[in-house]
């Protein structure tokens, strides 16, 4: 009795209905093996940031973003930002909007931008002046390599070398000729210590071993209107606004400091069809986001910057100001900012440049 009663107590294994007694359900095979489980449970938690980034990115922008210019309002660069941003704006249904934090060359504004959190709201335009502030000033409040993070490459505006009428020279060989012939009686007028104009300007004088006196103002179009004036019988800048001088015949364009010639100077030759090959400089404009910014995020914007400048509207605006859109991969513009910052680091020291 105590045995039946005790054989009678063990719980009873549940019974298979008839005919099915050999029909048990397969154990799954990660059952039999931990470490194979583990790590397909670990691949599923690896796959879940991932979606998470891509996620994001298929619902940027939630809110508006800023699109922050190291400049005044009205400079090259910050024409081409709001051309951008309000296509930006018109094609992704959120505000894209300026901000204008000027200073320093750019780096007041730059220095902001690289503190700002990596998520893609906010957007750093930024000439050449990126890549040679570093060689110009003792500090600067940015790592250009470190701190930010390429879009791309979205727009190029090559420096114009231009003359008073009055001066003697025809073509940029006649120029070099007569500055050759009276040593220290021609000056050059830019925009600024360490402006793209000055560097290039700087690069002449050093290549051609030319005796010429740099005269730096506080914009390029104050440096045009010594010129047309008679102060300084030289200037070199940008398109905007030297085409429009050129045009109403207060200056002569003797040569285009670029690979191309300009479509609104079409019968001015190019630094190298004037007999000067290899001193091409190009002043450009890029895309950045800070360092970290998720990499959907940065190729989405990479896809509409590239669409944007490619739009016959956007060209034709960009034409008639001086620029060109080139657009570029993140990795291709991360490459031409380290050449220039080398190239032009080269050019600060020699000359003996320093910010003022």
């Amino acid at each position: 009795m105590r045995a039946s009663a005790r054989k009678s107590a063990m719980p009873r294994r549940a019974q298979l209905p008839a005919g099915n007694q050999h029909k048990r359900r397969p154990i799954p095979a990660a059952a039999h093996n931990p470490r194979r489980r583990f790590l397909s449970l670990a691949a599923g938690a690896a796959a879940l940031p991932a979606m998470s980034r891509i996620a994001r990115a298929q619902a940027y922008p939630t809110r508006p973003v800023r699109v922050i210019v190291p400049f005044a309002p009205a400079g090259p660069t910050d024409v081409f930002a709001r051309l951008l941003a309000q296509k930006l704006s018109e094609h992704f249904g959120k505000q894209f909007y300026v901000e204008n934090l000027p200073g320093a060359s750019g780096n007041i504004g730059t220095g902001r931008a690289a503190k700002a959190a990596p998520d893609g709201y906010a957007v750093l335009v930024v000439s050449s002046s990126y890549a040679v502030n570093p060689a110009l000033y003792d500090k600067v409040p940015y790592d250009p390599i470190a701190d930010f993070d390429p879009v791309t490459r979205a727009v190029t505006a090559p420096q114009i070398l231009a003359v008073n009428p009055m001066v003697g020279a025809q073509t940029m060989k006649d120029l070099v000729a007569v500055i050759k012939a009276d040593p220290g009686k021609y000056t050059f007028a830019t925009g600024g210590s360490g402006s793209p104009g000055h560097l290039v300007g700087e690069q002449l004088r050093l290549t051609l071993s030319l005796d010429l006196v740099h005269v730096p103002f506080n914009s390029t179009g104050l440096a045009m209107g010594s010129t047309i004036a008679g102060h300084t019988p030289i200037a070199i800048g940008a398109p905007i606004p030297t085409v429009s001088q050129v045009k109403d015949g207060k200056l002569r364009a003797l040569a285009v400091m670029g690979k191309a010639r300009l479509p609104a100077l079409p019968d001015v030759p190019t630094v190298a069809e004037a007999g000067y090959p290899g001193l091409e400089a190009e002043n450009w404009f890029a895309i950045l986001v800070p360092a970290g910014t998720p990499r959907e995020i940065i190729m989405l914007l990479n896809r509409e910057s590239a669409r944007i400048v490619a739009m016959p509207d956007t060209r034709e605006r960009l034409t008639a100001l001086g620029m060109e859109a080139v657009s570029s991969t993140p990795e291709d513009c991360s490459a031409l900012i380290r050449t220039e910052i080398e190239r032009w680091a080269k050019v600060v020291r020699e000359a003996g440049i320093r910010a003022q």
